[in-house]
């Protein structure tokens, strides 16, 4: 083979053709996925393990997650950490509804998915009923390893979203 077509099969696989659109949404899409902002709202058990996934022990911050926000106007993230009674749910609802677009929703714990033992009518059976969710996380309680796993997973489905172009 000539030293031409070394060169020129050389350039072929160095060069990368693509749309300006294409290169901005994944550009966005890879800035937020590393840079997810958590809302605090932790109801029961689980919100202890979801504190414990930003100790040192676990170090949530290495992936860029540790900003928990207070504010749900400063937020992208709500992970819904424990059992959801029928008097909270309205308030779940007005903070998700305050967060800015684009959101996502992580439902920690059997009692977020499912409404956990608790088969009444003062628990909601599952948090999906009043705010969709992105990422289930299963456990009662769950591990700190398997939040940081979804958020992970939650990491990867946004870095494939198309069609948010700011």
């Amino acid at each position: 083979m000539s030293e031409e077509k070394i060169i020129e099969k050389q350039l072929l696989r160095a060069i990368i053709l693509t749309k300006v659109k294409d290169a901005i949404e994944w550009a966005i899409n890879w800035s937020r996925g590393n840079s997810i902002w958590p809302a605090t709202f932790g109801l029961a058990c689980c919100a202890i393990e979801m504190m414990a996934s930003s100790m040192p022990r676990y170090d949530m911050a290495r992936f860029g997650y540790e900003v928990f926000r207070a504010s749900p106007r400063q937020a992208d993230l709500m992970i819904v950490a424990g059992t959801v009674t029928m008097k909270m749910a309205p308030v779940l609802r007005k903070i998700y509804d305050q967060m800015p677009e684009p959101k996502y929703v992580i439902s920690m714990g059997t009692c977020a998915n499912t409404g956990g033992k608790y088969h009444n009518y003062a628990v909601l059976q599952g948090v999906d009923q009043i705010v969709p969710v992105d990422i289930y996380v299963p456990g009662c309680p769950p591990r700190p390893e398997s939040l940081i796993y979804g958020i992970l997973e939650l990491k990867k489905k946004i870095e494939k979203e198309k069609g948010i172009i700011l």
